[in-house]
């Protein structure tokens, strides 16, 4: 436990043999929980969590303590070993969880689903566990372990629900991040600042993050998203729960591990899934859990600004004389401008809304 709070780490793992042991070997005592998630894995990384887990498990001197607090078997692990029932459909028809080796959890998929299939897996296991704070954790060895209490403290203090690590809150971090990296994720910061609410909250894709139970008991975790923009996902959701939630300045390590991200897919698929959770947001938050002006001002400046466009080509194609095309052009000045001025409004209102739900920590 970490003052006084149990802690369960998720670790998700696909074709990461050669970093994940290593991984589990480092992770500080005072996790309770490793929730080691093989996303259908390719290479040797199934073996590789079994071969962590059984040399944690020997140097765990609570391993037994820990094991008798697990739930009964009901034996649907492939290769002959039991699956544990955890009480969770979801969960048991996504995965074989295998009787827990020390304070190990492994976790097979059936099925690849993804790097968000893998998170809520281990959060599906840590709510059915009761564990009070549960930190994700990538199985490349990219972030400092020795760092997680700084993602801990804020839930620990009840100054947040919702801790994440933010490598551009440091010149230094920025500094160390790729440069292609670096722009990606800047784009990615202001798209999901937009679609989420938490307008102080920067890098939204660090996967270095730290939820309490009850952040995760308020969200809909059944359909959290699946792809590698579940990260952004769960701000939506969290967001409309009025989860709070904290930056944390946190470095990355970036070593020999190559990224399974392709981004000609990743690219519309998540700017895709941004834009149907705004408006999912603005309509559950705003308009049905409670009424604000900022959803109207939202579509009425999205609307606006979309008909200056639309009257801008119009007049580029249909100009008969100066004189039309004089008055098309002032139509779409003021449509444009007018539709701006609606949106801008919107994000003051937003940024306003949100603002006693955030908080940095350098």
């Amino acid at each position: 436990m970490y003052r006084g709070t149990s802690v369960g780490v998720v670790m998700p793992a696909y074709n990461e043999e050669g970093f994940v042991g290593d991984v589990i070997r480092e992770m500080p005592d005072y996790v309770d929980r490793i929730y080691a998630i093989d996303d259908r894995s390719t290479d040797g990384t199934w073996d590789e969590i079994l071969e962590a887990a059984r040399e944690d498990a020997s140097t765990d001197a609570t391993s037994d303590s820990r094991e008798d607090e697990q739930l009964v078997a009901d034996g649907g692990f492939e290769g002959g070993r039991a699956t544990l029932d955890r009480g969770v459909s979801a969960l048991v028809k996504r995965a074989s969880v295998r009787d827990p080796i020390g304070r190990v959890v492994p976790i097979r998929h059936r099925e690849n689903l993804g790097a968000g299939g893998a998170i809520k897996t281990g959060y599906l296991a840590a709510v059915e566990d009761g564990v009070d704070a549960t930190v994700t954790v990538d199985a490349d060895g990219q972030m400092d372990l020795s760092r997680m209490p700084r993602l801990l403290d804020p839930i620990v203090e009840g100054e947040a629900d919702y801790a994440k690590g933010n490598r551009l809150l440091s010149k230094e971090y920025r500094a160390a991040m790729p440069r292609f990296r670096f722009v990606g994720n800047a784009i990615l910061t202001f798209l999901t600042k937009i679609a989420s609410g938490y307008w102080k909250t920067m890098d939204p894709q660090n996967g270095y993050t730290a939820i309490s139970n009850d952040a995760l008991e308020a969200i809909d975790l059944e359909n959290l998203y699946e792809y590698y923009g579940y990260c952004n996902d769960l701000l939506v959701k969290l967001n409309v729960q009025d989860v709070r939630v904290a930056d944390v300045a946190m470095p990355a390590v970036y070593g020999d591990e190559e990224s399974s991200i392709q981004y000609s897919s990743y690219i519309p698929k998540v700017s895709t899934m941004l834009l149907q959770n705004f408006l999912w947001r603005l309509k559950t938050k705003y308009l049905v859990l409670d009424f604000h002006p900022l959803a109207l001002f939202y579509l009425v400046g999205a609307g606006l600004a979309g008909a200056g466009v639309l009257t801008a080509g119009v007049a580029l194609i249909t100009a008969l004389s100066s004189l039309g095309a004089l008055v098309q052009g002032s139509t779409t000045v003021v449509l444009f401008v007018a539709g701006v001025a609606f949106l801008l409004f919107a994000m003051v209102f937003d940024m306003a809304e949100s603002e006693r739900l955030e908080t940095q920590v350098q």
